[in-house]
């Protein structure tokens, strides 16, 4: 670090340079921890905005629809160089750029979020079941591949259908039962959307508790696909936990079955177990219906957007 200056403008600086042009560079690293506070914000910075043009009010809708959906839009408009600089006093903007980039190697801290049963484990016995962070970061890390996945399948085949013996050629929608794979792209994104909300979920600290039958099916999926990765690479598994603390329930996909399926939803049939009541929910409703949620169940805010 250099030595300090007394002069506020640096030692070259004279009284009579108030009008002196500076370029300013800010590099800021942040966490998105509450979306829907973030929204809230940004659109209220929208609505202050001045539009020029032949469309103002078509401007301002389409920069409100922006932020809704997509965090990086909304932050843009809430670090804009314009929005900033004015409420610094004494300086006008002359013009400027605003980048936003997603940090590759960002990833929740699945210690602190799920934190193990320590008197359990100092007592040399096993406590109730829980989701530990070896558990919560693969299927984190599943769920998101998956999400990723289907919207590499609509930007690749958009609302093209699957077709017979070509479904090895789709990452996520090809895997779906038969009778969805003729649905339109609105269907395709809302899909994709389930696996980052049970995502979103484990980022936050909670259980990817299914809400409603897309999110059971999603689940199911990233389950097996965990799975499937720990048995076919456990080397990279292993390097993707770190330093994360193990514990006896560690990959217990069978324990995961049974607590993290069938909180919410009917409860028709007590006799069968949760998946079985969710083959038969899915076979009975159509596949629009399946993002509907579960009566029982919190409803996921219908402004949350999508992530691509």
């Amino acid at each position: 670090m250099g030595e300090r200056s007394d002069h506020p403008q640096g030692q070259g600086a004279t009284e009579d340079s108030g009008a002196q042009e500076v370029e300013a560079t800010v590099v800021l690293g942040l966490r998105i921890t509450d979306w829907h506070a973030l929204r809230a914000a940004a659109r209220a910075a929208v609505e202050s905005f001045d539009f020029d043009g032949v469309d103002p009010a078509g401007q301002r809708q389409e920069l409100l629809r922006e932020v809704s959906e997509d965090p990086n839009a909304a932050l843009g408009a809430l670090l804009h160089p314009d929005r900033l600089v004015a409420a610094i006093p004494g300086v006008e903007a002359l013009g400027g750029t605003l980048e936003i980039s997603i940090t590759e190697d960002f990833a929740p801290d699945f210690a602190e979020l799920f934190p193990l049963d320590s008197d359990a484990e100092e007592g040399g016995g096993i406590g109730d079941w829980t989701l530990t962070p070896r558990t919560a970061c693969l299927l984190h890390a599943q769920l998101l591949g998956l999400a990723d996945a289907a919207y590499d399948d609509l930007e690749e085949h958009d609302g093209e259908p699957v077709l017979d013996g070509e479904d090895h050629e789709w990452g996520v929608f090809g895997r779906l039962p038969r009778r969805t794979w003729q649905l339109h792209r609105a269907w395709r994104r809302s899909m994709a959307r389930a696996f980052d909300d049970l995502a979103d979920d484990l980022a936050l600290g909670e259980w990817p508790l299914p809400r409603c039958l897309a999110e059971d099916l999603a689940l199911r999926m990233a389950l097996t696909d965990a799975r499937a990765l720990l048995g076919a690479q456990p080397e990279s598994v292993a390097d993707m936990m770190g330093d994360l603390p193990a514990d006896l329930y560690d990959y217990d996909w069978e324990g995961c079955l049974d607590e993290l399926f069938g909180v919410y939803g009917p409860e028709e049939a007590p006799d069968l177990d949760a998946s079985r009541r969710t083959d038969d929910l899915l076979a009975a409703t159509h596949p629009e219906g399946w993002f509907l949620p579960y009566e029982d169940a919190e409803e996921r805010d219908a402004q949350r957007g999508y992530r691509r």
